[in-house]
């Protein structure tokens, strides 16, 4: 299908000393990420930021894919940074956290580092348990998507969300949860304090379940859920190439 303007991955070649492989959210596209891409491009990284199979076209395309299929497309990524690349990082938004947590719990060492933006890892919505169910007869509910405190900045993602892939979504969380021990790599944590989409107890799922050694949690005090777009995107974006030059240093 078409992609929607805007939508289109992101690549930029850098030094062979450190990539990173950015992931964006759940019926979101890779412009969420772009702006943080740019910033590590300009400062030398070699990035990549794949668009996820069935986004950044319509959301009936999305119901047609599964975490799977995300999953694999980030892998394929990750396996070909670490061709090129001596130190691979890996940073994710939303669902982007939730793959990047699972690419971390699969590649062990391969993954030099985590920075995450208000990761999902579960929901307290109680209709949630109702996914599997509603997928069968309703295609799609209201949108998650642009929930930013920035005026006059827009996520470019769905205006639905297809409910056969939010159920799929919902068994990745659980995958992720159950091996969050698996997670020794240095991680940064940024969380919206106010998140109209990620709950906070997502944050402290994480945080209590995996076993880096290295953790730092940042509050971002001024942005909502897509914060890569909000008022703290040049925080994040400073402390993330602060983050990965420590880790590269101390290799």
């Amino acid at each position: 299908m078409p992609v929607l303007a805007g939508a289109e991955p992101f690549s930029h070649t850098g030094s062979v000393e450190a990539g990173v492989l950015l992931c964006h959210g759940f019926t979101s596209t890779p412009q969420s990420m772009r702006p943080w891409g740019e910033y590590l491009a300009e400062r030398g990284f070699t990035v990549r930021c794949p668009r996820l199979p069935g986004h950044g076209t319509s959301w009936p395309e999305l119901n047609r894919t599964t975490w799977h299929d995300w999953y694999g497309c980030l892998r394929t990524e990750l396996l070909a940074l670490r061709e090129t690349c001596e130190s691979v990082f890996v940073f994710g938004l939303s669902m982007g956290g939730t793959l990047a947590l699972r690419l971390a719990e699969d590649f062990g060492e391969q993954v030099a580092g985590l920075v995450l933006v208000n990761p999902s890892v579960t929901t307290l919505r109680r209709d949630a348990k109702l996914l599997p169910l509603l997928g069968r007869v309703l295609p799609s509910v209201p949108a998650i998507a642009n929930d930013i405190a920035k005026p006059g900045v827009t996520e470019l993602a769905y205006p639905r969300t297809p409910v056969r892939a939010a159920a799929s979504l919902a068994q990745l969380w659980r995958l992720v949860r159950a091996d969050l021990e698996k997670v020794t790599q240095p991680l940064l944590l940024f969380r919206s304090r106010v998140d109209h989409v990620v709950e906070p107890v997502n944050a402290e799922l994480v945080l209590a379940g995996v076993r880096s050694e290295n953790v730092t949690e940042v509050v971002l005090e001024n942005s909502f859920h897509v914060a890569t777009l909000d008022h703290d995107a040049p925080l994040i974006f400073e402390r993330s190439v602060e983050f990965a030059h420590e880790q590269v240093g101390s290799r």
